[in-house]
C-alpha cells in the first residue's frame, strides 16, 4: 500500500478539492477518491497525466505515487 498524503497535499495546494481535481483530469471523485485510498490502482498513464496537471517532475513520481505507507 502506498501513502499518498503528499500528493493530496499538492492536489489541495493546486486545486482546492478533490472535485476540482477530478474534473480537471476528466474522472469522478469517486474513482480519484478510491485510487488515493489504495482501493484502486494509479495506471502509469495516470500518474503522467496528473503530474502534468499538478507540476510534479518526474524526478518526484516516487515521492508522490511510491511512498510506502509505514
Amino acid at each position: 500500500m502506498y501513502d499518498y498524503s503528499k500528493l493530496r497535499g499538492r492536489i489541495v495546494e493546486k486545486f482546492g478539492t478533490i472535485s476540482a481535481f477530478s474534473e480537471a483530469v476528466g474522472s469522478s471523485i469517486q474513482s480519484v477518491s478510491n485510487k488515493l485510498n489504495c482501493k484502486t490502482d494509479i495506471s502509469r498513464d495516470e500518474i503522467l497525466h496528473w503530474s502534468n496537471v499538478l507540476d510534479i517532475s518526474a524526478n518526484d513520481y516516487g515521492l508522490y505515487f511510491f511512498t510506502q505507507q509505514v
